[in-house]
């Protein structure tokens, strides 16, 4: 006889860090791991938690600050510079850079391939912001 309960759905790679990052973006401040693993809805075991959050620190994503015995998590940049660190990483991966950032740039709509060369065309002090 086979067993039809219904498994938790296993989640896809790098799903457990994006749902950690988006809660600490949405905290009001510095975060701890149990705060983070109740915003998740609790069904993370709080050792899984402090893992991601770990991983996220050894990447750069997170900052953290000791506070007692713990520590209180950040976001190290707001959602778009995390979005632009995800295309960075896609981008250093692959070894035609040329040819992966011409394909991007002409899968671009045209407002924004506009917005882009408006980026571009600014001084790099400015860029930097």
């Amino acid at each position: 006889m086979t067993d039809h309960r219904q498994r938790p759905r296993r989640r896809g790679q790098g799903e457990l860090e994006v749902q950690v990052l988006s809660a600490l973006h949405e905290a009001e401040g510095p975060a701890t791991a149990g705060w983070v693993q109740e915003r998740l809805g609790g069904d993370l075991a709080y050792t899984t938690v402090i893992t991601i959050l770990t991983r996220l620190l050894a990447k750069g994503a997170v900052t953290r600050e000791r506070v007692g015995r713990s520590f209180a998590w950040t976001p190290a940049s707001d959602e778009a510079g995390l979005a632009a660190r995800r295309m960075r990483k896609v981008l250093d991966g692959e070894r035609d850079r040329e040819a992966v950032l011409a394909s991007f740039v002409t899968t671009l709509s045209p407002d924004d391939e506009r917005l882009l060369r408006e980026l571009l065309g600014r001084p790099e002090t400015e860029r930097e912001d």
